[in-house]
């Protein structure tokens, strides 16, 4: 495919629908990036430049098309003692750094760590998404009067009628006009996005973090850069894998993690706070309809320019509008089949989904779950295979010797299951292992069969070990401390 092609394809296709979703995501992303801003202790406006920064530039140097990127809840709850404790040009020094940090991680090539991310581990983590969304809602629905839930109410039936009257529109965006016109109209005291924190009314200047440029101010900055990092590039890969589902097509994960860092790099510079993927405006995008760049570039540069030259009319928006939107980004976020799953699904997997969805909901931290929730997979994987190991035995009839054929994967999980299968007490002059069915994975593998190997001839056996695969036989000889003879 040729440059120009591949441009046509991730810039230009379906413009109208493209624009259309990225007003949509551009209006959301605003009471979001003022709400982070407050998580994080920073001005609004911080979060605000950060969201139309992060945006364009992951649009452009960025591996998915049409998946948004901004400041987010998870990036900003680590931010807080950082900016408490040393200010905010600390902050932009760790975003800077940041970036640099997604970049490396990006040319080691370490998006292909993604392959290990089990599909239970992505139910639960969409899941758990759904309900953080659902529930982030939930101060704008308490303590409130009856107008609020009957605007939320009224924009949930536009947002699910509208489309049998047309799909070429965002239901969502219609939604919003219409709240936001009844509610001037009608004079609904109800509470706005002005009231969410005061919007910046100037553009963003590139300008170096104000701190001294020495080892004290790495050693302060580089374990908040490394955590923003990791979880920043967690967050959006696992985005990126389930927008990769949504469309039925697939993405480049290290140029992903290379477009990650560079925005927050950029980011840093304007006087922002990093950032990363944003699941629920990313499902907005393409709920609406968005495949391409154009609908995430287009939303960024609408995000400042709302900010910057409409701000007045922005701040009118009602948040029961917004808040329709979230929850039916939160309903169509949640995978309901998994509930029904849980009872046809190997048990092994439906504890891994719940597990990343309790951890996460009780701990509001996205990696947290993740993280448990692969460990957790890589057990059930590990015991799994370890149960497939098996041995059998065959003596000869004079009792003088007896043969072990092991069959299956030796590794750290099956290695002890291996030592246990042979008995050191009734010993023949010769014993023969036959590993021609097995393969020795790791060092605790091969420590087992020395373990073997060595008290069977502290009981006086001749011992002979045959069948080793070629892997395994450098595995032995690298790693062995007993001295095998050289059998096939």
């Amino acid at each position: 495919m040729t440059f120009v092609q591949r441009f046509r394809r991730e810039w230009l296709s379906n413009i109208p629908t493209e624009l259309l979703s990225g007003t949509l995501v551009a209006l959301a992303l605003i009471p979001e990036a003022i709400g982070f801003s407050i998580v994080a202790g920073v001005d609004p406006k911080i979060g605000l430049y950060a969201s139309f920064s992060i945006a364009v530039v992951t649009a452009i140097v960025g591996g998915r098309p049409a998946m948004i990127s901004a400041a987010t809840a998870s990036t900003a709850v680590l931010m807080i003692t950082l900016v408490r404790d040393h200010g905010l040009q600390y902050l932009f020094a760790a975003t800077v750094l940041m970036g640099l940090i997604q970049i490396a991680a990006g040319a080691l090539r370490l998006g292909l760590l993604m392959k290990f991310v089990s599909r239970s581990v992505m139910t639960g983590f969409v899941n758990a998404l759904a309900i953080l969304i659902f529930m982030a809602q939930l101060p704008q629905l308490i303590h409130v009067g009856w107008e609020t839930y009957a605007m939320v109410a009224g924009g949930l039936g536009i947002i699910y009628l509208f489309p049998f009257v047309t799909k070429r529109v965002p239901s969502a965006l219609v939604s919003i006009i219409v709240l936001t016109a009844f509610t001037l109209f009608s004079g609904i005291k109800l509470r706005t996005v002005g009231d969410m924190g005061e919007l910046p009314s100037s553009l963003p200047f590139f300008a170096l973090p104000q701190v001294p440029f020495n080892w004290e101010t790495l050693r302060i900055i580089l374990p908040y850069s490394l955590t923003m990092a990791a979880v920043g590039l967690l967050e959006s890969l696992l985005t990126a894998s389930i927008v990769d589902d949504m469309t039925d097509t697939s993405s480049n994960k290290n140029r992903e993690c290379v477009g990650q860092g560079v925005a927050n790099f950029v980011t840093g510079f304007l006087g922002a706070m990093g950032g990363c993927a944003m699941i629920g405006q990313s499902v907005i995008n393409v709920t609406a309809g968005a495949r391409t760049r154009l609908s995430t570039f287009f939303a960024g540069c609408l995000l400042l320019f709302l900010i910057v030259v409409l701000g007045d009319w922005v701040k009118q928006i009602p948040m029961a509008a917004l808040v329709a939107v979230m929850i039916m980004v939160s309903i169509s976020t949640f995978s309901w089949s998994s509930v029904t799953n849980l009872r046809s699904h190997p048990l092994s997997s439906s504890v891994v989904m719940l597990t990343v969805v309790s951890v996460v909901v009780v701990t509001g931290d996205l990696s947290m779950g993740v993280l448990g929730g692969v460990v957790l997979s890589g057990v059930f994987f590990a015991a799994k295979v370890a149960r497939l190991l098996g041995v059998s035995t065959e003596r000869a009839a004079d009792g003088q010797a007896i043969t072990y054929r092991i069959a299956g994967q030796v590794f750290f999980a099956s290695a002890q299951s291996l030592i246990d299968a042979v008995d050191y007490q009734d010993v023949p002059a010769h014993v023969r292992i036959d590993v021609s069915a097995a393969h020795f994975w790791d060092i605790s593998a091969i420590g087992a069969l020395d373990d073997i190997v060595l008290k069977l001839r502290r009981h006086g056996a001749d011992v002979e070990v045959i069948g080793l695969n070629q892997a395994s036989e450098t595995m032995v000889e690298r790693f062995g401390t007993h001295q095998l003879p050289k059998t096939s």
